[in-house]
């Protein structure tokens, strides 16, 4: 980890003005941010710990647990909950054996919600990482997720 840590840092100069840039960096190499991972920016960083923490659990963004190979968001905004967003949100709840926010144990998905992915016209909208799949039903879920390895 050490290796991968000290290059990704090293791309931005060691710039303690870009721990936002180094920590989306780290998070896409592991798919969160692991504990181990953290305390190597601190080192190779040689700033605080408590300060890469600050930033790593104040952007939602960032996560401190391991999340899927695949990340789902159901759109909750307006258009799509008349539409019945909050059903397709139960349906994958059911499906995946997971609540919103949560990452399945194969770590294979882990599953959101957001207020709007900006497609209101077609809602209910689901991404599965950047595919966007409108007009959703909860009839439509299984063979969604069926999908994704």
């Amino acid at each position: 980890m050490a290796a991968n840590i000290k290059d990704i840092v090293d791309r931005y100069n060691g710039d303690a003005g870009q721990l936002v840039s180094i920590l989306q960096d780290v998070q896409a190499e592991y798919r969160y941010l692991p504990k181990e991972a953290l305390q190597e920016v601190s080192c190779v960083m040689s700033i605080p710990v408590s300060q890469v923490y600050s930033v790593a659990t104040f952007f939602k963004a960032f996560s401190l647990q391991p999340r899927g190979r695949h990340t789902i968001k159901v759109c909750l905004g307006t258009a799509c909950h008349v539409r019945g967003g909050a059903r397709v949100a139960e349906k994958m709840e059911l499906d995946l054996g997971i609540k919103r926010g949560e990452t399945t144990d194969d770590l294979r998905f882990t599953l959101e919600t957001v207020n709007c992915v900006g497609c209101c016209a077609l809602g209910p909208m689901v991404l599965v990482d950047d595919e966007y799949h409108g007009q959703m039903t909860s009839d439509k879920v299984s063979p969604l997720l069926a999908k994704y390895e």
